[in-house]
């Protein structure tokens, strides 16, 4: 059962209104975790904020993204987000064997320095793993500040996609 509560746009608040507005106009239509998130507009605007930074302005690569996407996608067995990741991860070049290595829990074979310590980095954090100083400085060395303030915030923000599509039960996107 999907349990998404639509707002039909006549019934928007006007605060809605101006977030509906905003979603529309870059993308033509509101997706799924914005529907949730709408009915607290200011929760909707800020997520809108922070998902097109991620996705269009960021440091790291789509590549990148879609590796730390795909590490939370499988932490919360979100299949909303992991089939659509999969398929967006599949667009951005990564193989099959790294998509299966990273759904599998098994460290992908990434020879870019920078997609290992995005997987690294969002691996040890999903499983609790304390990061050793040597490990952080080698993260570090390769993300920088900068990419690791965003990798955290992406998995974050994609926790909650994550968590929104499952509690309301968003039908698995067709492959």
């Amino acid at each position: 059962m999907n349990r998404i509560l639509e707002i039909p746009p006549e019934k928007l608040t006007p605060e809605q209104s101006a977030v509906f507005d905003q979603l529309t106009a870059g993308r033509g239509r509101i997706l799924g975790p914005y529907k949730i998130w709408i009915h607290s507009p200011t929760v909707a605007s800020g997520m809108e904020q922070i998902g097109t930074f991620l996705n269009k302005r960021s440091s790291l690569t789509k590549r990148e993204v879609e590796i730390g996407i795909l590490v939370i996608a499988q932490h919360w067995q979100a299949d909303y987000v992991r089939q659509a990741h999969i398929r967006e991860g599949k667009a951005a070049g990564l193989t099959q064997e790294t998509i299966d290595a990273i759904l599998a829990g098994a460290e992908p074979k990434l020879a870019d320095a920078h997609e290992h310590a995005v997987y690294r980095f969002a691996s040890a954090l999903v499983s609790g793993t304390r990061l050793s100083d040597a490990d952080f400085a080698e993260i570090e060395k390769a993300l920088g500040r900068t990419g690791i303030a965003e990798v955290l915030v992406l998995l974050g923000y994609y926790t909650s996609v994550s968590m929104a599509m499952k509690v309301h039960e968003v039908p698995i996107p067709v492959k």
